[in-house]
């Protein structure tokens, strides 16, 4: 394990901006860079066997129940009608859509539009395996979760291991993702949360990416004698940061939460910035950071991701019949005119979702605080179907079928152990490391703090999972301790952080059952229902 894996005191103190000994002493490339793992085979082959593992799980039996499970009810449909007709049409009343859908019957639209409150991109990419596999597949709704799922359990590995420098906490990462039962559950059910996530993650994962090539390319230009006296040398185009703003563009075009993850990251991206200009021994640091990276960065990266997402509603420019999409030609504005009518109506339709979203107060069985949801007390039950004896294969007095997206305990209640442990370290030991993390888990959770009276539900937490997970690695990889601790230090610590991860697979197996809809004894159910609110 990389000395990477420790406090941000052993590493590479940019957090204060004041180099432990001169430049041409400890040599700017190495205090910038930091500590990297330098072993590419396992960096590679550890995440990708976690990846493989977690994809069979994931997508073994993935067309099981043959049913639309809680939310698909609206975007499976709707991204059907997207392959139809490039829009939303709304459902016929006359008719139980859910139950002809189901049996193959997609007669259940009608000729209008319908208005709904999320944008394109997570709808798009449910349409992308209808497509492949056909509407009527049960496969085919969910095989786009299932991808984007197991693709992230790659990157949080791929990411991790550049964080903590560490293949082996990198490793350890994508397993605790690929054994959390919010995100297993979410990665096997065609519903937008899932897609949020992905995005926002490979956004970050990008992100971080261009602060290593960026204090790189900072490097040699100082060591080839770059002015320091002033604001310092401009680092060029940043295409990973360019890459980073298309991936959160897009995570805002499944739900609008998105954005709160590329307006955190992108200014988490710029103090990164000011951070390696001041650990470089640039004069004006502060201002260098402002003028030769925020302001360019801002200039390019906001456009683009608002590009993006404009970019997402294509079926609905393209289309005549589209929800608002006559809004603008049939309210000329005098004020306003010189915009395309077109981006009018956008606009108008955009209003219309915001009000529906902020005064969304409908009470609901499963609707949760956002004060729970790092603690998981109150699961959303996606799918239940009780059965007696002789019914559906039931061979006891009663049997239970069920899809709750229980977290596993291990990585939610250690996680928020984590996340105090975290804010410690990012505050007393400015570890940089720290920082990013609680950056994505402060977008993803944050925010929803302020519609704690609307109807929210706690699966929404799928979005930051990520952040908890590294979180967690994060406290593991105090548990191991240095590489230059002594033999015992280092052999209790890997017992300790060692036993964390196999609890938590232990555990994944126990839930798995009420994950993926088994037929299993009522009793069977309750024994894993272990608070009354989970119920």
């Amino acid at each position: 394990m990389s000395d990477a894996a420790l406090p941000a005191r052993h590493l590479l103190r940019e957090g204060s901006g004041r180099p432990e000994a001169p430049v041409a002493t400890l040599g700017v490339r190495a205090r910038l860079r930091g500590t990297i793992a330098t072993d590419p085979f396992w960096g590679w082959m550890g995440p990708l066997l976690v990846t493989a593992i977690g994809g069979f799980l994931r997508f073994w039996h993935l067309d099981q129940p043959h049913e639309l499970v809680f939310d698909e009810t609206y975007y499976v449909k709707q991204g059907y009608s997207y392959l139809k007709v490039g829009y939303e049409l709304a459902w016929r009343q006359d008719v139980k859509p859910d139950q002809l859908f189901t049996t193959g019957n997609l007669n259940v639209f009608q000729s209008g539009p319908d208005f709904v409150v999320h944008p394109p991109v997570g709808k798009w990419m449910i349409a992308a395996g209808e497509w492949l596999f056909g509407p009527t597949s049960s496969w085919g709704w969910r095989f786009s979760a299932a991808l984007v799922g197991t693709l992230s359990l790659l990157m949080i590995g791929r990411i991790g291991r550049r964080l903590f420098g560490s293949t082996l906490l990198g490793t350890t990462a994508a397993l605790l993702l690929a054994v959390d039962g919010q995100h297993f559950v979410l990665s096997r059910t065609a519903i937008l949360d899932i897609f949020v996530m992905f995005w926002a993650l490979a956004g970050f994962g990008c992100l971080v990416i261009d602060r290593d090539h960026a204090r790189e390319r900072l490097a040699r230009r100082v060591e080839a004698g770059a002015d320091l006296t002033g604001i310092g040398p401009w680092l060029g185009v940043r295409p990973w940061r360019l890459a980073g703003a298309v991936c959160l563009g897009l995570s805002a075009g499944v739900k609008w939460s998105g954005a709160f993850f590329l307006a955190m990251f992108l200014l988490m991206s710029f103090l990164w910035d000011v951070a390696a200009r001041r650990g470089a021994g640039v004069d004006r640091w502060l201002l260098g950071g402002l003028l030769k990276d925020g302001l360019p960065a801002a200039a390019l990266t906001l456009p683009l991701a608002l590009a993006t997402y404009l970019a997402s509603w294509t079926g609905w420019f393209h289309s005549k019949d589209a929800w608002d999409r006559q809004w603008g030609a049939q309210h000329p504005s005098s004020t306003w005119g010189w915009i395309p009518d077109a981006l009018r109506g956008l606009w108008h339709y955009h209003s219309e979702m915001w009000t529906f979203n902020v005064n969304l107060h409908s009470p609901h069985t499963y609707q949760s605080n956002p004060w729970s949801w790092i603690v998981t007390s109150r699961p959303t039950a996606f799918y239940y179907q009780g059965s007696k004896s002789g019914e559906q294969g039931c061979a006891v007095v009663a049997c239970s079928r069920a899809i709750t997206p229980i977290g596993n305990p291990v990585v939610w209640w250690g996680g928020t152990i984590a996340v105090a442990v975290l804010v410690v370290c990012w505050f007393l030991g400015r570890d940089w490391r720290a920082g990013a993390i609680l950056a994505g888990l402060a977008a993803g959770w944050l925010p929803w703090f302020h519609y704690q009276d609307r109807t929210i539900y706690s699966f929404y937490a799928v979005a930051f999972v990520p952040w908890v997970v590294l979180a967690l690695t994060y406290c593991l990889g105090l548990l191991l301790g240095r590489r230059d601790a002594p033999p015992d230090r280092r052999l209790y610590g890997g017992i300790a952080a060692g036993a964390v991860v196999a609890l938590a697979v232990v555990l994944f197996a126990w839930f798995h059952p009420i994950y993926v809809a088994e037929l299993i004894p009522q009793t069977s159910w309750q024994d894993r229902m272990w608070l009354p609110s989970w119920v």
